[in-house]
């Protein structure tokens, strides 16, 4: 007999059902275990009398244990679990837990220890569900667009854009480093004749810090499409990345991730609020009081993209605010620039920064003049290369995973959010 899921099973059919044995009570007349898989859960009510080869079978199961069971699935209305109650015919240990290390009260480090077991709760099951489901929408909306999904190496022989927070790892007889970002490589697809690419894969940042949002190995969703006519364009694409994976989300699990996380999928409105960075700072000190501190101007922080979402909100009604002309100081030397302006932006969302997004330099000259302002020709001399042959004007950004779905979820760190988080002292499990 093969096995059925949970929530596939007939009533009065012959079913095998197998998973986690969630609770065990044990009364004196019955065992009511209930048994959770990947689509739900069921009580499985075993009488003592009639059933005494399950219940020596079952002797000294402990919770968390993997159980199969034969039998039949009856309705009933005093079982919980939408009513269903499973009568066993036979049982089958798979494999017996232990007790367990951690509670629900355990602290974020000792979950991290056993981050396995953590991610076990409904709570953390549904968390990851709906960032595949995040990512799903996102590439599907993708390829109807004509967007080739590429995979970049990891590996690199020079610092993807600086030559500060890399990893160096040893490649046999000489250095390399773990890439910060795909950006060059995107770059280099869009200069092959590819016309629109992406990709999803992992990115490293060296970066010797401990904030909620910050990690040392992150999930990038990146993408560059060509014959743009400016940044514009970039952000159009991204509203519509945005939404196509949001609805995705809320069509599958809008209404568990109510149920668990008290967080409403909101799908946002087009175009998205579009303002000037010394346009924002005049509201921002108008509205709230605040002022820029000297060594951030012309660019962001956290204080200021958390008030930036309260104007959206306050103003425009709207999640998500994109903010333009930066200081060229302040951005990659890649970035276009008019009127000595970076051709670029950042999107904010709940407060947070989720995108850098940028029409980019493919003018050989302009961006190898570029590159010598920041002092890098020789650090990039690999990437210019890609210029000198015909390169088609065009663009792109990149999304961090984990970061949208903490900021979805309403989940107060990475640390939570992510199936296996890397940070400055945490390298297991």
């Amino acid at each position: 007999m093969k096995r059925e899921l949970i929530n596939n099973i007939k009533e009065n059919e012959n079913a095998r059902i197998s998973g986690w044995a969630e609770t065990i009570r044990d009364t004196k007349y019955m065992i009511f275990i209930v048994l959770k898989d990947a689509s739900g859960k069921i009580q499985v009510s075993i009488d003592k009398e009639k059933n005494k080869d399950i219940v020596n079978a079952l002797d000294g199961i402990l919770q968390n244990s993997i159980l199969e069971f034969t039998g039949i699935m009856k309705l009933s209305e005093y079982v919980k679990n939408g009513g269903k109650e499973f009568i066993p015919e036979s049982v089958k240990i798979l494999s017996k837990a232990e007790k367990l290390p951690l509670d629900e009260t355990a602290n974020i480090d000792t979950r991290l220890d056993y981050r396995w077991i953590d991610l076990r709760s409904a709570k953390n099951n549904l968390m990851l569900k709906v960032q595949s489901a995040f990512v799903d929408g996102m590439r599907s909306f993708l390829i109807k667009e004509n967007f080739t999904e590429i995979h970049t190496p990891k590996l690199i022989a020079t610092a993807s854009e600086s030559g500060s927070d890399v990893f160096e790892v040893k490649y046999f007889d000489r250095k390399a480093y773990l890439a910060q970002s795909p950006q060059f490589y995107k770059q280099m697809a869009i200069a092959s004749g590819l016309e629109r690419i992406f990709e999803i894969a992992p990115a490293f940042r060296a970066e010797n810090s401990n904030t909620n949002r910050h990690t040392t190995e992150f999930t990038s969703f990146d993408l560059e499409f060509a014959y743009i006519d400016s940044y514009e364009d970039v952000m159009d694409m991204e509203e519509e990345l945005l939404i196509a994976g949001l609805t995705n989300v809320k069509n599958l699990y809008g209404k568990e991730i109510k149920e668990l996380f008290g967080e409403d999928v909101i799908i946002p409105k087009r175009p998205f609020p579009r303002i000037k960075l010394q346009d924002l700072y005049q509201e921002l000190n108008k509205r709230y009081n605040y002022e820029i501190p000297a060594y951030d101007i012309g660019d962001m922080n956290a204080e200021a993209e958390k008030l930036t979402s309260q104007y959206a909100k306050d103003v425009y009604d709207s999640e998500f605010i994109f903010v333009t002309d930066f200081a060229k100081t302040k951005r990659a030397f890649y970035h276009m620039r008019k009127d000595d302006i970076p051709q670029g932006f950042d999107l904010i969302w709940k407060g947070t920064e989720i995108t850098t997004g940028a029409q980019r330099e493919h003018r050989y000259e302009e961006l190898k003049k570029q590159a010598e302002e920041k002092g890098l020709v020789k650090d990039v001399e690999f990437y210019l290369q890609f210029f000198k042959y015909g390169c088609p004007p065009h663009g792109g950004f990149a999304i961090g995973v984990d970061r949208l779905t903490m900021l979805l979820l309403g989940i107060p760190s990475l640390k939570e959010e992510m199936f296996i988080f890397r940070g400055p002292s945490r390298l297991t499990p």
